[in-house]
């Protein structure tokens, strides 16, 4: 019903910066939240960033200051403005999002994920 297909990732030196898009298609009736999740291997998931209907955006504090989750509403496209990247960012990053179906039921979907590397 919903797919996000990810894209932008990939090496990148400490201290560098990436772009991550994510491209939304399907039908739904009201996108809630659009979010930026990554997870290391053998670590938990973590949010990273969400962008709400309201317009409002958070993040975790380890990315305050350097990252900024943006919309392109017409294009159905949240980004992920990273800058000042840390080898601790290294993770696999997974672009998600919260729907209200016409059936006024709530959904996530998830991306497919994209690598992201920072070397030292």
């Amino acid at each position: 019903q919903v797919q996000l297909v990810e894209s932008g990732g990939g090496l990148v030196q400490a201290g560098g910066s990436l772009r991550l898009s994510c491209a939304g298609s399907g039908s739904i009736f009201r996108i809630n939240s659009m979010d930026w999740y990554r997870q290391a291997p053998g670590q938990q998931r973590e949010l990273v960033a969400r962008s709400t209907r309201a317009g409002t955006t958070d993040y975790t504090d380890s990315v305050k200051g350097r990252f900024t989750i943006s919309r392109d509403n017409a294009k159905n496209t949240v980004y992920l403005q990273m800058n000042s990247l840390k080898p601790e960012d290294t993770a696999v990053y997974y672009c998600h999002t919260d729907v209200t179906a016409f059936n006024a039921k709530t959904y996530s979907y998830w991306g497919q994920g994209t690598q992201v590397t920072v070397s030292s």
